[in-house]
C-alpha cells in the first residue's frame, strides 16, 4: 500500500539509490553492531542495514508505518519502538550504540541535544538533516555559521561532514538541501571537562546577542579582572572564541565561585 507522507512529523522519504549506497558505506554496519534506526520511513536504509546486520532496533512515531515494519521483518530481526524520538532513552539500549537516520528537519536541533545526553552510551552517529544545520555543526570560530550550535555540539563530539544530499533525492522533495554528518562522541580528560550546566548557560549567554562585546553578554558572570586573568579581550564577541576558550571560562567562574563560597 502507498503510505502518503504526512507534514505534520516532516515526513520526506530517501529514495535515491546512489546515496543509499553512499551512507551504508560510510556507516561500515557489521553484523553484531548495537544499531538503532530514528525514523525509518519505508524502509530505504532499513534493508540494506539489515542485510548486513544480525538485528536492528528502529524508533517510528507513525503508527502506519510501525504496522509496515512489523509485517515486512520479523521480530527477531527488527525491534520496532513505537514512539518519539525526542523521548526515547537512547541509553536503554546499552553501550556502544550506533544510531542513524533521517532527522526530521522540524525536530533536528532537540534531538540533537537529546542523543547528546546519552552519549556515554553512544559509538557513534550518522544522520541526515537540513544541509544549513550541518554548515552550523561543523563550522570553525569567527566564521559566519559558527555559534551555540557548534560549540555545544563540538564539546561532546567530534562532528564530520559526509555528503550533500540534494532535494530531488527525497520524496516528497524538500524546499532544503540535506547532508550527512558522522558525529563521535569526545572522550574528555579531567582538564578538559566542565561542569555542563554552567558551560551550557554561558554559552547561551555568550551568543544571546552576537554584535555585543563579552564585556556586555558575559557581565554577569566576568569581571575585568576575570577577563585579565583568562587572557581574554573583553571587546571579543562569541563567534571569535573556540571551544576550548568556553571551557576555560566554565572552569574560571567555577573555581572562583568555589572560593568565594570558602571565604564567605
Amino acid at each position: 500500500m502507498r503510505h502518503v507522507p504526512r507534514k505534520r512529523f516532516g515526513q520526506h522519504f530517501l529514495t535515491d539509490e546512489a546515496v543509499i549506497a553512499h551512507i551504508v558505506a560510510a556507516i561500515a554496519p557489521q553484523p553484531a553492531d548495537r544499531m538503532i534506526e530514528i525514523g525509518p520511513g519505508l524502509g530505504a536504509l532499513t534493508r540494506p542495514l539489515l542485510a548486513r546486520l544480525e538485528h536492528l532496533h528502529v524508533v517510528e512515531i507513525d503508527r502506519d508505518i510501525v504496522a509496515r515494519l512489523k509485517r515486512a521483518f520479523p521480530p527477531e530481526r527488527l525491534t520496532v519502538h513505537e514512539g518519539d524520538a525526542l523521548r526515547f532513552d537512547f541509553s536503554a539500549l546499552g553501550p556502544r550504540l550506533r544510531v542513524i537516520g533521517n532527522l526530521p528537519y522540524n525536530i533536528s536541533t532537540p534531538l540533537l541535544f537529546h542523543l547528546a545526553r546519552s552519549a556515554a552510551a553512544i559509538h557513534d552517529i550518522h544522520v541526515m538533516l537540513q544541509k544549513e544545520v550541518v554548515a552550523r555543526m561543523v563550522a570553525q570560530p569567527a566564521s559566519a555559521d559558527y555559534g551555540r550550535l557548534s560549540v555545544m555540539l563540538q564539546y561532546r563530539f567530534q562532528l564530520e561532514k559526509i555528503l550533500d544530499i540534494p532535494a530531488a533525492a527525497f520524496r516528497p522533495a524538500p524546499k532544503v538541501e540535506s547532508a550527512t554528518v558522522c558525529m563521535v562522541p569526545l572522550r574528555r580528560g579531567a582538564v578538559e571537562r566542565c561542569g555542563e550546566s554552567l558551560f551550557t548557560k554561558l554559552v547561551a549567554a555568550a551568543f544571546s546577542q552576537r554584535r555585543k562585546t563579552l564585556r556586555n553578554t558575559l557581565k554577569s558572570c566576568l569581571g575585568e579582572d576575570d577577563f585579565a586573568e583568562l587572557g581574554l579581550d573583553p571587546q571579543a564577541r562569541a563567534q571569535e572564541l573556540s571551544v576550548a576558550d568556553f571551557v576555560r571560562i566554565a572552569n574560571h567562574v567555577a573555581a572562583r565561585d568555589a572560593v568565594q563560597r570558602r571565604m564567605n
